[in-house]
């Protein structure tokens, strides 16, 4: 098979990292693992992985671009032979749904996002994500919503959700001497307990949240460390350091920026975060901080039930709700260290029988086996080529 993935840019989020583990799966079954996109800090690792990237200028929703792209799209069809396209975000999907179409070949989109439709326009762009021959979904949350909208149901629609390497996120595989040397390469202070929230800087991502909580909780040793990339949001930074300054945390919150090492640095947590204040499409940091055997709190909305037992594999906190969170956060801390880590054991042991990387592989390279099969064509939608 020859499968060529497109997205607007490779940078690191969730949507990225599924298409380079795709692209992984494609190579292991002796595949051609084509990927577009923009270009971006991931790119070398497509080619690690036993794939090939083509820069095409997709980082944008210029409607004239779109258009322009779509040409892009069907003359690489054709000088790469492809057997099937796989989009992972709205305006690419626009563009590789014309040039599926044009080309005869089948179309894969994945919804690895909320998509808010306050307006009527919205929800028309929107809809090209659930125009595919298969339409995937990262949690059940998500097929609910695309269901609800717009209509869909198997076999068309399928759930599949991210999946963790246990090798990579294994405790057992991070030695004390890596998590220390991330320790003192971040200049955190030794022997205080770690609250991460690990997530790209974002108002609804809760960051101030968690700085509201960590003033109310009784345990004042404990420090905040928000871990992710740091350029381009300044302003947002400016006002979260503002804030700690106004709560008198100034020297109990820690901002080191993005890290490669995410094993690593879930090592050093005593507990893990995820206070959105808007639904997460699945929280992909949830479950790679329960396969660490992080005890986990998350906000209680979005596809958070679905991953997180409450007071068995973690805690769920009502969403935005600062005190709800530092109550959560004592609790945790309160309990003795056998039954803490029971709870992250427990926790590693759902990741690694639900959500494992072998599993969203083989659940892929099987739909995608499905679409080059003509005699798996669905009526109505775009016959497939080979």
């Amino acid at each position: 098979m020859i499968v060529l993935q497109v997205l607007p840019a490779l940078e690191g989020g969730g949507a990225q990292l599924s298409a380079l583990e795709t692209v992984a799966a494609i190579a292991g079954e002796g595949g051609t693992a084509l990927v577009a996109s923009g270009g971006g800090r991931l790119v070398p690792r497509i080619a690690e992985a036993g794939g090939r990237h083509i820069l095409l200028p997709l980082d944008t929703r210029n409607p004239l671009a779109i258009w322009r792209n779509e040409a892009h799209l069907a003359a690489l069809i054709r000088a790469e032979h492809v057997d099937l396209l796989h989009a992972h975000s709205r305006a690419v999907a626009w563009s590789a749904l014309f040039a599926a179409r044009r080309a005869g070949l089948p179309l894969i989109t994945t919804w690895h996002g909320t998509y808010g439709e306050g307006f009527p326009l919205k929800r028309r762009y929107n809809a090209v994500m659930a125009a595919g021959d298969r339409v995937i979904a990262v949690s059940r949350f998500i097929a609910g919503r695309i269901t609800a909208r717009h209509h869909l149901a198997p076999p068309r629609l399928r759930i599949i959700p991210p999946g963790v390497d246990p090798a990579r996120f294994d405790p057992a595989a991070v030695s004390p001497a890596r998590a220390a040397a991330l320790a003192q390469a971040w200049r955190l202070p030794q022997g205080r307990p770690v609250i991460m929230l690990p997530a790209r800087f974002a108002r609804w991502k809760g960051q101030g949240v968690l700085l509201a909580a960590l003033a109310r909780l009784a345990n004042r040793d404990a420090i905040a460390v928000l871990v992710g990339p740091l350029a381009g949001r300044e302003r947002y930074l400016a006002e979260l350091r503002s804030q700690a300054s106004a709560l008198g945390l100034t020297d109990r919150v820690f901002f080191p920026g993005g890290t490669d090492d995410m094993p690593a640095a879930l090592a050093l947590a005593a507990v893990v975060v995820n206070a959105s204040t808007e639904p997460e499409a699945f929280g992909r940091v949830v479950i790679e901080a329960q396969a660490m055997a992080r005890p986990v709190i998350v906000a209680d909305h979005g596809a958070a039930p679905e991953t997180v037992c409450e007071g068995e594999t973690g805690w769920r906190v009502k969403p935005g709700d600062a005190a709800a969170l530092a109550a959560a956060l004592d609790r945790a801390f309160s309990l003795p260290p056998a039954a803490r880590t029971a709870i992250g054991e427990r926790a590693r042991a759902m990741v690694m029988g639900s959500y494992s990387l072998a599993a969203m592989q083989g659940a892929m390279i099987a739909i995608y086996r499905e679409l080059l099969t003509p005699s798996c064509t669905i009526p109505g939608t775009i016959p497939a080529s080979r």
